[in-house]
């Protein structure tokens, strides 16, 4: 084994160019698959370790307490079918202030419980202690406050005033604060919560299955909301699965493409060494020694490349779980989010596995050849399996380099098949990108002409109408849109909805209205795509909206927006003061003229109102990963490409030194062989062309819709039509220019040798 491992180790430093190009091919596919693996588990493994860890509530089932007793709850609770259950919980919804951009205001659920344990739901309490006596309050992490604000205290409208004692994170939702059981009778609840884990979680309806079981003899509208944890999973891992899905299609590309041309690099290393094969024949090394310095020598810079990569995906996948996991469902799942270990051992076993693979045929060919046929057949590679087609093409009118260069792939159909498909596969990365960064930028810009100021009205000194005229009277501004948000709580649904209203110039704002129509009046809303999805709602379908106990309003959906938030509705301003009167805008939307400065209006605003907060129109940080990363992806990939192209070029040139050397002899200048080596792979490189653009399109076609899918969004047309003549040309250049770019240099080194360096054997 000593000399096989000093063969192998010599062959590698002596081969460095083969050594650096199948090391640099591992590490780019390993981090590529690295990254995309990660994603898509962490799409669904941090919600599950972490609701499995607080034994979440497969259902928060809310209850009126005037129509069902606690000890019928408690019985109910003991039925087939429920695993465990916690409550009843006193809740109750309790309308704050909002206090500006932050911190804890509109409908805030208290629950009464008198601690974080129990069989369902144990919260995590982070910070801080639970609330054991009256005037104490425990807050979800999800809210704006921080630890640092332990001690501060809340002041409910018409209630008790509440020290922050501790800070908690529960996964499910079913509370936005605790306080104890003595209480929550000073909050007037209105409700009771109760939590239930079934036997059965596997699907939504099983669960409502279960949970009509629970409700059976229960008075008539005892239930008046209920919510399944898959509403919240989906929710939750729905940015992920958005991320997930283009980032394994570039995955399977990389994993692909790095299967081909690692088998090109290793098989052409194997063929191109026969003579040295031979050579070790002739000085006695077995057969078997023989195969085993050349899977040595492949899995030495396969093994280097593969660490390195899975480092380089690790790495790179932090950036991409700290974007997709931060949002208010998010909650913490981002601490639980990384590259799982499983996916590590794949890379870091699996890569090496498809090199020695890759090896092993022409390995084993190899060790069937004698010692004088490998030394024959690596000094002169067998001749006539290009003759005839350099033949019939030397009868055209083609100059005799792009003839001979036509007829060149053909000479070794199996590693020119190999680097046609790295080609292939190329061309279709680039198409898919393509189309992924078209759509992205359209779905970013959208709407981003109907305003570039939002100003905030948290804490300024004039009126809402003496703001809006201040806003329209400042140089620059064309239009001016006041807009407020508020949660109110929607009849059969146990989370609140987030109704936005609009007043002034343009009422439509930034939204991109897919389907139906806009408002027109009071009692009419449009909805986002997600809510509809969510609550199982469509276009003409009623709802009513509750705003404190005594306010409700009856609106129908007259269209559908392409917007990501689950819970916004958006109606007219006279709907918003039919639920609440006193409300005044919190945000204004401005407008510029063409040509205005957006800094100079924005350093107005602050001159004439100092407590105004203010922000400028930036592009979608979404689309901007999304582009960012499929454009460093593409990069990646093409160059692994241009790697496969540029080896074989190499290896042409390697097993085709003495016709170089006949070429040259008989006048052939550095230019002309050049132009041959550099059209032998612009043939491949148009081929791959022309299968690249339709596999490209088909992965679109695959890919987005389940990127919106996941997010619960529609797109309009205009989006998702990218495929036009002008950009389809562009694209049928992709092949020529990865084939060009692989093949230039090795040309040109190859061009510039002497015809006595051409013809001197290794």
């Amino acid at each position: 084994m000593r000399a096989v491992w000093r063969a192998a180790r010599a062959a590698v430093r002596r081969r460095r160019l083969q050594t650096i190009v199948i090391g640099l091919v591992t590490l780019v596919s390993t981090a590529a698959i690295v990254v995309a693996l990660g994603l898509v588990d962490s799409a669904s493994s941090p919600f599950e370790r972490t609701f499995g860890k607080q034994r979440g509530p497969h259902v928060v089932a809310v209850f009126d307490p005037a129509k069902v007793s606690d000890g019928q709850l408690a019985r109910a609770a003991r039925r087939p079918g429920v695993e465990a259950a916690a409550g009843p919980f006193a809740q109750a919804t309790v309308d704050i202030p909002r206090p500006g951009q932050h911190g804890l205001g509109g409908p805030v659920t208290f629950v009464g419980r008198p601690g974080p344990g129990g069989p369902v739901d144990r919260v995590d309490l982070w910070a801080g202690r639970w609330a054991t006596r009256p005037g104490e309050v425990v807050l979800n992490r999800q809210t704006d406050w921080t630890a640092h604000d332990l001690g501060k205290r809340i002041r409910l409208p018409s209630g008790p005033t509440l020290t922050i004692v501790g800070f908690a994170f529960e996964l499910s939702r079913a509370a936005d604060a605790w306080v104890a059981p003595d209480q929550i009778a000073a909050l007037h609840p209105t409700a009771a919560q109760m939590l239930f884990r079934f036997t059965d979680a596997s699907s939504d309806a099983r669960l409502r299955a279960q949970l009509a079981t629970v409700v059976q003899g229960l008075p008539k509208g005892a239930l008046t909301a209920s919510e399944s944890y898959l509403t919240l999973k989906h929710r939750t891992a729905g940015p992920a699965r958005f991320y997930a899905a283009y980032l394994l299609a570039f995955g399977i590309l990389g994993i692909t493409v790095a299967v081909l041309i690692v088998a090109n690099v290793v098989s052409g290393a194997v063929i191109s060494g026969f003579r040295h094969i031979g050579i070790l024949k002739a000085l006695g090394f077995t057969p078997g020694q023989v195969v085993a310095v050349y899977l040595t020598m492949i899995s030495l810079p396969a093994v280097v490349g593969c660490v390195l990569g899975t480092a380089v995906g690790n790495l790179a996948s932090r950036p991409f779980f700290w974007f997709v996991f931060t949002g208010p469902d998010s909650g913490v799942l981002r601490d639980y989010a990384g590259v799982p270990p499983w996916v590590n051992a794949l890379a870091l076993l699996g890569m090496p596995v498809v090199c020695a693979l890759a090896a092993l045929l022409p390995a084993v060919r190899a060790h069937r050849l004698s010692a004088a046929r490998a030394i024959s057949a690596g000094s002169a590679p067998r001749a006539g399996r290009a003759l005839g087609v350099q033949r019939r093409l030397a009868g055209s009118r083609l100059p005799r380099s792009v003839s001979l260069g036509v007829g060149l792939p053909f000479a070794r159909p199996g590693r020119s098949a190999l680097t046609l498909a790295a080609v292939l596969l190329g061309v279709t990365t680039v198409t898919f990108a393509t189309g992924l960064a078209t759509t992205m930028t359209r779905f970013a810009t959208a709407g981003q002409d109907a305003y570039q100021v939002s100003v905030y009205a948290s804490d300024v000194r004039h009126s809402d109408r003496e703001l809006e005229s201040l806003l329209r009277s400042l140089p620059g501004a064309r239009e001016v849109t006041a807009a407020s948000l508020i949660d109110v709580h929607m009849a059969g649904s146990a989370g609140n909805v987030m109704f936005g209203a609009r007043r002034g110039d343009r009422p439509q704002l930034n939204s991109v209205l897919t389907k139906g129509r806009w408002t027109r009046g009071t009692g009419e809303v449009t909805a986002s795509s997600a809510f509809l999805r969510q609550h199982g709602l469509r276009i003409g379908d009623h709802l009513t909206l509750e705003k404190g106990d005594r306010r409700e309003v009856v609106v129908v959906v007259v269209g559908e927006v392409m917007e990501q938030n689950n819970r916004l509705v958006i109606g007219d301003w006279s709907t918003m003061m039919a639920l609440f009167p006193q409300e005044v805008p919190f945000e204004y939307h401005i407008k510029l003229r063409d040509g205005a400065d957006a800094d100079a209006y924005a350093r107005a605003v602050r001159a004439a109102e100092p407590g105004a907060d203010l922000e400028l129109t930036s592009p979608d940080p979404a689309a901007q990963a999304i582009n960012g990363s499929a454009a460093a992806l593409t990069l990646m990939l093409t160059v692994v490409a241009a790697l496969g192209v540029f080896n074989t070029v190499v290896l042409n040139t390697r097993d085709r030194r003495r016709d170089l050397g006949m070429l040259k002899s008989i006048g052939m200048t550095p230019r002309q062989v050049t132009a041959m080596m550099v059209t032998s792979m612009a043939v491949l490189g148009a081929a791959g062309s022309l299968l690249g653009i339709p596999l490209g399109i088909a992965g679109y076609d695959l890919v987005v819709p389940r990127m919106t899918d996941a997010v619960d969004i529609a797109l309009p047309s205009y989006m998702t039509d990218v495929w036009h003549p002008p950009a389809l040309v562009g694209l049928a250049l992709a092949g020529l220019v990865i084939g060009v770019l692989g093949a230039l240099i090795p040309a040109r080194r190859a061009a510039r040798l002497t015809i006595a360096e051409v013809l001197h054997n290794e």
